[in-house]
């Protein structure tokens, strides 16, 4: 995958299966997943932006798992964009040390803090999905019934879907 290229580092398998079988879409109407091989919602643009819009703040004194100095973003040793709300929330994958495979950072842009989930990509979207605290304390969004997906239109003239995921059970 060149995006891989470009960032350093493989992705999570899960989270490019993800990518490619739902992306672009908005999940219950607020978390954004982009994907690579388009061009209004380009995956590896949006990294790039958020990469820089993160490295270009000051958040030496954020508490950031892994970064005692502050968090460091792009690949290969950063935190690597992957998945971001229009509240302003982002998740971040970065490559275990010691072979510990990818986990997943988040933080709240209001906030300097980031929280680690030691978990795949996959089980951090289900947890999110169904209402647990995925962004840190307090950041909990549960919508009942399925999930609601809409596709983001990749052209001028294509028009969005919405469709429904299967019921969920909490």
């Amino acid at each position: 995958m060149d995006l891989e290229r470009c960032l350093g580092a493989r992705l999570p398998a899960d989270y490019k299966t993800i990518v490619d079988h739902y992306g672009p879409v908005q999940l219950n109407g607020h978390l954004f997943l982009s994907h690579p091989a388009t061009d209004r919602w380009n995956l590896g643009r949006w990294m790039d932006k958020t990469v820089e819009l993160f490295s270009g703040s000051d958040l030496a004194d954020a508490e950031c798992p892994g970064f005692p100095d502050g968090p460091v973003f792009g690949g290969p040793d950063g935190l690597i964009p992957l998945i971001s709300t229009d509240r302003g929330e982002y998740a971040f994958g970065i490559v275990g040390k010691a072979g510990k495979g990818w986990s997943i950072l988040t933080c709240d842009g209001d906030e300097q803090d980031f929280y680690e989930y030691q978990m795949p990509f996959s089980e951090w979207l289900h947890r999110y999905l169904t209402g647990e605290d995925m962004f840190g304390p307090g950041s909990a969004v549960f919508y009942p019934g399925p999930v609601v997906f809409e596709s983001m239109p990749t052209t001028e003239v294509e028009q969005s879907r919405t469709w429904l995921g299967p019921e969920r059970v909490v």
